[in-house]
């Protein structure tokens, strides 16, 4: 059953109900051991992070600002903020010190929590620089503390600001002041395209949110969702209220890299992720497969293509399978695919929410087909998370992003954009009146700058508009779309594919480099380093062998013609990469220009 209260009152009143319930697994800072926490000991730390708040002289709607990776005081810190209707802007655990400091003095931001070491390192130096800037607050006790900070303390020591809830009479004061229209979180956009924006999340967005994507989603209070995103993901932050919201239990994965091993270790049933996670098993499982012996081979594709025809000929098309495809499927269900979800941890897997992202219509058909229920979805930070998802008990269509939640209005408008109006759409960016006259048309639809379609009741992505190639041959070319093709490769790890005014498609490709290597010694290929095997002809021959193959249903002026092997990654310190690794495009086009004009020498 899904509590509706405010966020401000959620999880104590959620306490009320499940009392001594575990509702928090996690790690602390540095440690193994996974640890729980109950309803009413999460009910008791946001309380005092109110309470503590209040002692340090928060004013509702001040701003604090959380600069951390996952972690259990990141939850308390939100909550506490909530309930004396204090907003709480999240900030990427990599963001870099400029960027901390543009959002700081921008939202002017009093209180600053930090996780780790280099969080606090950073908002130390940045610092004198915030005008607004009175604390920081840390998470981790481990960190260091520089010797000339007077304005940095541990979050124990906070805490013992509130300890006995010295100001619950004004906490209390505050949840009945709280109204759907406070603004509860800002959170900054990752400027693929330009500087940073301050989306508005407000209490009747997430209210709104929560309630329909409750009727979407069977997530319940027997689910165990692990955390793979971070809280400041929109997706990751309105997916797991929504958990809170019907009594399920959050498993708090600090570490990304971790995920794999986390979920072996915690057995969740739901997750949210983007697709890359599911790319990278899908080519894991893959690797296995052509490492085995061929009686394991045909023994696992003969159970794929049971569990394709059982999950998605019929279940996803809204029709009942046959008895005997029942019966098989049944059969390869608690065999074969069972060893697969068994290895990812996921024992018994319910459903799994995947958006951000191109879903390669490969991946999409494998995960469904081993038996893990892929929600397929789209939404923006200025949607709060979800405009579309599939719904596991009507008919989806592999390749759409599926049907629109309640109260969303959508229209198609020129360049097929998609407009869109309703409860869960931002009241705009903070302090940005030019962005917001341009974002919203005089009917008060959004301008996405996506495009897409509408068929049977589904919604299809095109691309992002911006993103659209025209080649100098006037065809256009969605690269995004061509780039995921090229991801379920097991040797391709990042691509960026050139085409805008261009004659013909190419890419930059960063290899999976340790496969790489392998291959290379398999066959007798000397190499010193990643520039060496970066240059090899053999390597470049084998690898436009494979994209030749993977590109077969691409029209031709779609198709790679040339590529570079690049013997290192993109990465955020150099810009490419946003904080949730989106490539920022008009910078790698510039960092990489002579090996970009390189490739279209005659």
């Amino acid at each position: 059953m899904q509590n509706l209260s405010h966020l401000s009152v959620l999880i104590h009143e959620q306490a009320k109900k499940y009392g001594s319930r575990p509702v928090l697994t996690f790690r602390s800072f540095g440690s193994l051991k996974w640890k729980t926490v109950s309803w009413n000991q999460f009910s008791l730390r946001v309380k005092q992070v109110s309470n503590a708040l209040l002692n340090l002289g928060i004013k509702p709607q001040e701003k604090i600002a959380v600069f951390s990776q996952n972690c259990i005081q990141y939850l308390y810190t939100d909550f506490g903020a909530y309930g004396i209707r204090v907003v709480s802007i999240p900030f990427y655990a990599t963001s870099s010190e400029s960027q901390i400091q543009y959002m700081i003095n921008d939202a002017e931001v009093k209180y600053l929590f930090v996780g780790e070491q280099d969080q606090y390192d950073k908002a130390h130096r940045i610092f004198p620089l915030c005008p607004s800037l009175e604390r920081i607050i840390i998470f981790d006790e481990s960190v260091r503390v520089s010797s000339h900070d007077p304005n940095a303390i541990y979050f124990e020591d906070f805490l013992r600001l509130g300890e006995g809830l010295p100001r619950q009479t004004e906490v209390e004061k505050r949840w009945a002041e709280a109204n759907e229209d406070d603004v509860c979180n800002i959170l900054y956009t990752s400027g693929t395209t330009g500087a940073s924006k301050g989306v508005i999340l407000n209490y009747r967005q997430y209210n709104a949110a929560i309630i329909a994507n409750g009727k979407c989603v069977g997530v319940s209070d027997k689910d165990r969702a692990i955390n793979f995103l971070p809280f400041t993901h929109v997706f990751e932050r309105g997916w797991s209220y929504l958990c809170l919201s019907v009594g399920a239990q959050l498993i708090i994965n600090t570490y990304p890299k971790e995920i794999q091993d986390s979920m072996r270790e915690t057995h969740p049933t739901c997750m949210s992720s983007v697709p890359r996670f599911w790319e990278k098993v899908y080519q894991a499982v893959k690797a296995k497969m052509d490492e085995a012996s061929g009686v394991q081979r045909k023994l696992f594709n003969h159970a794929l293509s049971v569990g394709r025809r059982h999950n998605i000929e019929y279940l996803a098309n809204g029709k009942r399978p046959p008895l005997a495809l029942a019966l098989e499927y049944k059969l390869v269900n608690n065999t074969v695919l069972s060893i697969v979800r068994k290895q990812l941890g996921l024992e018994h897997p319910n459903i799994f929410p995947t958006a951000g992202a191109y879903v390669s219509p490969e991946v999409e058909q494998f995960v469904h087909s081993i038996g893990i229920t892929m929600i397929v979805g789209y939404g923006l930070t200025e949607s709060l998370a979800t405009v579309s998802c599939d719904r596991p008990k009507q008919k989806y269509t592999i390749g759409s992003v599926g049907r629109l939640i309640d109260g969303i209005e959508l229209k198609i408008g020129e360049n097929d954009e998609i407009l869109l109006k309703g409860p869960t759409i931002t009241p705009g960016y903070y302090h940005r009146d030019e962005a917001n006259a341009q974002s919203f048309d005089k009917d008060g639809f959004f301008h996405t700058g996506d495009a897409g379609y509408m068929k049977d009741g589904e919604l299809f992505l095109r691309e992002r508009i911006k993103d659209l190639f025209k080649t100098s041959n006037g065809k256009y070319v969605a690269p995004q779309m061509v780039e995921s093709m090229l991801l379920v490769d097991k040797y391709v790890d990042q691509v960026a594919v050139i085409a805008d005014q261009r004659k013909f498609v190419s890419a930059l490709i960063v290899p999976e480099f340790h496969l790489i290597e392998e291959w290379a010694r398999e066959h007798g290929i000397a190499f010193e380093n990643n520039e060496e095997l970066c240059a090899n002809p053999k390597v470049h021959d084998m690898m436009m062998e494979r994209i030749a193959t993977l590109q077969q249903s691409l029209a031709g002026y779609e198709q790679i013609k040339r590529f570079t092997l690049l013997p290192h990654h993109f990465s955020m310190e150099s810009g490419e990469l946003t904080n949730t690794l989106k490539m920022r495009r008009p910078i790698i086009y510039k960092n990489y220009k002579d090996v970009i004009d390189k490739m279209y020498e005659e």
